[in-house]
């Protein structure tokens, strides 16, 4: 029986409930040792019947190791593996070291374990136990947080118990519970449940000592009863270790080498303890006093501590010696069965000095971790074979190496610490590169863009000569912290410039992405594009040269900033169907955003919402906050668009990442635009043209965002009668406009000058011709709207009604409410009866999620296929089809392939 747990057990029943019902859940429980986290999962086990329990749990030993808690957990659940899309099966047979198939991204085999879960779910709901969860080695804990943010209708539960200060699941990203100690009356129950003889005086400041801890009520007793209490304070855990210290010395010296040998092994399983046992002259029988004693249980072949301070007390209570012995006895074991590495932590454990063998052992089973994706466990292992190096070349060798598997792995602050150290001993220039290519990725992702423009072009100078490939890719991020900059030309100007040092070849194809992003700064630069190659050209050819994510979110990127909208959502979307394809999830956010902010500014708003949304969840669950701020910017644009202005505040706010040095995100530009527009079609034009000043004259002024804003501008000019305060801007989009030549850029230019000129229906008219009527309805509208208004206005009613209806059906089409009441105020005022069309969009009804997973079953595909494409299960794919049938009024996958 838990003794005042009330609140947490309900929270875990509601959890098992929610599974039988086939709803899945997780929870973090936290707290300091001995606070009653293993009693909770005891009480969760117990508690789940009709439940397959599934246990795992960290060890110290075993954080090094790349998917071990992994595989400690999934074990029994490996038959299914066959069950699993190909990507995921293949991820998690590499992960488990099952097989080799290659470097597979890090998310894909947190999307297999939620696969996984999900195919054991489909028997009878699943909870799984991790106990000292802070000790999983750091794939294990990114693949389960990352199954456990995805949960939704599989019957699944994760539950993890976790020390107070641990940063493991720390982000907030999961449900978490803070246990506090027994209240008094609770705490003293406890004591008497125990029998614990105490004087009034030991047992009231025990009480108050441990704060309510219930392991160490549980504990201490025995230890005060024979001692009395100590003098001093001293801390809790210290105090608990001391009575499992005290318990373990009075076991008999075999049983406590069996006791140190489970402890300095991560997986306790017989088959390699009675080997070690063998070889340190201890005997299966010795366990015996420890089984009786209840300190450990044989489960399933392998030997389980009572309490996780136990095995640290049996570790960190026994001399050094024995301890060496230990590990040494442990390493000759894996060896024998093949596990070479654990044999080398194992040996790494003991090593007090430089030791090239243990070294190399460690560089190989960092090598291995490396193609298994265990990239901080790789970074790890690299650095420890580094420290064990005997010669200076070698470990700055492995540090590099560490420093490329640390950042790869998110690992920034660690590798560029690192990375710096290592450099100061770097004596080869490739080795020098790559170490700077690791300081500026940290520096980048922090904001410190200067000094990760600094590193990156002084790298690529000091490599050029060796290696071009690596030189050019450089300069490209140096380029990009360059734009990512508060304005600042001269150095926009230098980094393109830096590009000609390289002297590629004529026909290199790199060369069309130089002149892709040559085009991209011409406007902002102040260049003559006349001698440049045709842009269409250019991004046909660097379409093709665009090789891996990287390459193709390149061309996206400038191809947007180009105007080039169409060429950049296919860019967009050949992106995301190759991280879908590859399995490169990482990349997946960077598409899903570019093609999320494509889709907003050219009307496409439902599938905008599609791409942000999923954008969005997964950039939250791969750690990539950019990405967040990116598609929180379209869905903040397109509710500005439809006039909803609580969406719009709350987009905004998810968008408005800043980094240091005052940095805003790309993502935080665009929904700042977006609040001018809502601005603009709420009336409140005083606050459109501020905002619109304020992006145009800013520190980013040179940005896509700022750009595309100004016919908005202009617009909010014109109503307050201020156009000579917008006359520098407006000759910036002529300059966009004539350099770009693309039709729905002159088409604004062209609205632009209609509404600032005095002869402005030749505007007006050429604008209207640019328009594409199948695309950009809303600017089309607008242009509409402005149109008729101006006809109103100069009595020519009857025009004015025509440019009015059909701005009106527009903008009911695409939901944008005030942009229609406008529309309906000037057709009111020119005469025309206006009624309000009812909306008939069947679909306004599914959530983005819901739509989105109806449009893939509306292709025909399956469940199972839909699930592995969208990293979900299957049963929460065909829960949101049975969510969304009703809503469409239809029964069958026929009828919604007939509907979409």
């Amino acid at each position: 029986m838990l003794r005042g747990r009330e609140n947490e057990q309900a929270a875990i029943d509601a959890l098992l409930d929610g599974a039988r019902a086939g709803t899945s859940g997780a929870l973090v429980l936290r707290g300091e040792p001995g606070i009653g986290k293993t009693a909770l999962l005891r009480y969760a086990a117990d508690r789940a019947d009709g439940l397959r329990v599934l246990r795992g749990s960290g060890t110290e030993f075993e954080s090094e190791l790349p998917f071990a808690g992994l595989h400690l957990l999934l074990r029994p659940a490996l038959d299914r593996l066959d069950a699993l899309p190909a990507r995921q099966r293949e991820a998690l047979t590499s992960a488990f070291g099952l097989g080799e198939v290659g470097a597979v991204d890090r998310f894909m085999i947190g999307a297999g374990v939620l696969s996984l879960l999900a195919e054991l779910a489909e028997n009878e709901p699943v909870v799984c136990l991790v106990d000292d969860a802070h000790w999983l080695d750091r794939a294990s804990a990114e693949a389960l947080r990352f199954a456990a943010r995805r949960l939704d209708r599989e019957g699944v539960v994760l539950l993890f118990a976790i020390r107070e200060h641990a940063t493991t699941f720390a982000s907030g990203a999961l449900a978490e519970l803070r246990l506090a100690g027994l209240d008094t009356a609770s705490a003293g129950a406890l004591l008497d449940e125990r029998n614990a003889d105490l004087p009034a005086e030991v047992r009231q400041r025990l009480i108050d000592d441990t704060r309510g801890n219930p392991l160490a009520l549980l504990e201490l007793p025995a230890v005060l009863a024979s001692s009395g209490a100590p003098p001093g304070p001293m801390p809790l855990t210290n105090r608990v270790l001391d009575a499992f210290h005290q318990q373990v010395r009075n076991l008999p010296a075999t049983t406590q080498t069996w006791l140190l040998l489970a402890a300095a092994d991560d997986t306790g399983e017989l088959a390699v303890l009675r080997p070690a046992g063998t070889a340190l002259q201890v005997e299966i029988t010795d366990l015996q006093p420890a089984q009786d004693s209840g300190m450990l249980s044989l489960e399933s072949g392998a030997l389980v501590f009572r309490h996780p301070l136990l095995r640290a007390a049996a570790y960190h209570g026994a001399p050094l010696a024995p301890r060496i012995a230990a590990h040494q006895a442990l390493a000759t074991a894996y060896r024998d069965r093949g596990d070479v590495d654990r044999e080398a932590w194992q040996l790494a454990f003991v090593a007090t000095g430089p030791d090239e063998r243990v070294a190399a052992g460690l560089e190989h089973a960092a090598d291995r971790a490396l193609r298994r994706s265990g990239y901080v466990a790789a970074a790890t292992a690299y650095e420890r074979s580094a420290q064990l190096s005997e010669s200076t070349e070698q470990a700055v060798r492995r540090l590099a190496l560490a420093c490329e598997a640390g950042a790869n792995g998110g690992q920034l602050d660690w590798a560029r610490a690192r990375a710096e150290r290592a450099s100061r001993d770097a004596t080869e220039s490739e080795l020098t590169a790559r170490l700077v290519e690791v300081q500026a990725s940290a520096d980048f992702a922090q904001g410190e863009l200067g000094r990760a423009h600094t590193l990156l072009t002084t790298g690529a100078r000091a490599i050029a000569a060796e290696d071009t490939d690596r030189a050019f890719w450089m300069l490209m991020r140096a380029l990009h912290c360059a734009w990512a900059t508060p304005t600042d030309e001269r150095l926009l100007a230098d980094s393109l410039d830096a590009f000609d040092t390289l002297q590629l070849p004529a026909d290199d194809p790199r060369l069309a992405l130089v002149w892709l992003a040559r085009w991209g700064m011409a406007v902002p630069l102040g260049r003559d594009v006349d001698g440049y190659p045709p842009l269409e050209d250019v991004v046909a050819r660097a379409t093709a040269a665009a090789k891996g994510p990287t390459g193709r979110i390149e061309v996206t990127s400038r191809a947007f900033i180009c105007g080039l909208d169409d060429e950049g959502i296919e860019a967009a979307m050949a992106l995301v169907a190759e991280a879908r394809n590859t399995g490169v999830i990482y990349a997946l956010p960077a598409g899903l955003g570019y093609l999320a902010l494509l889709h907003a500014v050219l009307g496409n708003r439902r599938e905008a919402r599609i791409a942000a949304t999923e954008g969005i969840a997964i950039a939250r669950d791969t750690g990539q906050p950019l990405w967040v701020s990116y598609a929180s910017g379209a869905l903040a644009y397109v509710a500005a668009m439809q006039g909803d202005e609580v969406a719009c505040q709350r987009h905004t706010e998810e968008a408005g990442l800043r980094l240091s040095l005052g940095v805003t995100a790309a993502g935080a530009t665009w929904a700042q635009f977006a609040q001018a527009l809502l601005d603009l079609g709420l009336g409140r034009i005083q606050g459109a043209f501020d905002r619109l000043q304020a992006l145009a004259s800013g520190p980013t002024r040179h940005q896509n965002a700022n750009l595309r804003a100004v016919p908005d501008l202009v617009e909010a000019a014109t109503r307050l009668g201020r156009v000579e305060e917008v006359t520098a801007s407006l000759e910036l989009y002529g300059r966009y406009a004539k350099a770009m030549r693309r039709p729905w850029i002159e088409a604004l230019y062209a609205r632009c000058l209609a509404l600032t000129e005095q002869d402005a229906e030749p505007h007006f008219q050429r604008a209207l011709t640019l328009h594409d009527d199948k695309s950009r309805l809303f600017e089309r509208a607008r242009t509409e709207l402005l149109y008729g208004e101006w006809l109103r206005r100069a009595r020519r009613r009857t025009d004015a009604r025509e440019q009015l209806t059909s701005a009106l059906q527009a903008f009911e089409e695409l939901s944008a409410g005030p942009w229609a009441a406008r529309a309906r105020s000037e057709l009111s005022a020119a005469g025309a009866a206006v009624t309000r069309t009812a909306a008939s969009d069947v679909l306004a009804a599914l959530t983005p999620q819901e739509l989105q997973i109806s449009q893939l079953a509306a292709q025909g595909m399956s469940n199972n296929d839909i699930a592995a494409q969208l990293f979900l299960s299957s049963r929460t794919v065909a829960y949101h089809l049975y969510k969304a049938y009703p809503k469409l009024g239809i029964s069958s996958r026929s009828e919604l392939a007939a509907l979409l």
